[in-house]
């Protein structure tokens, strides 16, 4: 299974192909890194789903959305499992995940399972003023920040969003020269000082890796 295009799992998602007995529904912007893992370890009876990556932007969407996508898909599989941490639903997706009997990583959001709950737990206070971008946020900066927010149009409001921040933190999957020129230049259009961080698939891998 080869997911498709970074717009495509942003504004679509990605339905599940192939005849597992395991479905992950994931956020789009996870898609790559659950294939990548996939592949690797030989999970071929791994299948995956993901709801649109945009719904981050409308938080709200997301525990309707997950509830849907298991009723459509709950007969074809033994085992359904959430690669979603809570992601701005104030709870609401643990309480749906709850409800329906699946089990969704923990965490309040991909940042902090990439680079592993406890890690991020202890750095929290000195990171209060961190903005984060993962390898998918890189490559849709302008989908996810900078359109959305309007700096396109007007990027004198990049002190009313950002003047609170002090650097910008690149929480890296891959080793990938062209992502971090990427980030790199995201950092510097927000103003921000720039720190890449080597997290591989963190927690992702451990919580998939154990149930899988």
């Amino acid at each position: 299974m080869t997911a498709p295009d970074d717009r495509a799992l942003t504004e679509a998602g990605l339905a599940p192909g192939g005849r597992g007995r395991v479905l992950v529904i994931a956020c789009g912007a996870l898609a790559h890194e659950i294939l990548a893992l996939k592949r690797a370890n030989g999970w071929n009876h791994l299948d995956l789903a993901c709801l649109p990556a945009i719904w981050h932007n409308h938080p709200e969407r997301i525990a309707p959305g997950l509830r849907e996508a298991v009723g459509r898909h709950r007969a074809g599989y033994g085992t359904i499992l959430v690669a979603y941490a809570d992601c701005g639903t104030g709870g609401a997706l643990a309480r749906t995940c709850a409800e329906l009997g699946v089990e969704m990583i923990e965490g309040p959001h991909c940042y902090a399972f990439f680079d592993g709950l406890d890690a991020f737990a202890a750095r929290a206070e000195d990171e209060l003023t961190a903005f984060y971008l993962t390898d998918f946020l890189a490559r849709q900066f302008d989908a996810f920040v900078w359109r959305p927010l309007g700096l396109d149009r007007h990027p004198d409001l990049i002190e009313a969003y950002f003047g609170n921040y002090d650097r910008l933190v690149y929480l890296a999957q891959t080793e990938d020269p062209a992502l971090d020129a990427r980030a790199r230049d995201c950092a510097a259009r927000l103003g921000l000082a720039y720190e890449r961080r080597p997290t591989g698939y963190g927690d992702l891998a451990r919580f998939l890796a154990a149930r899988a």
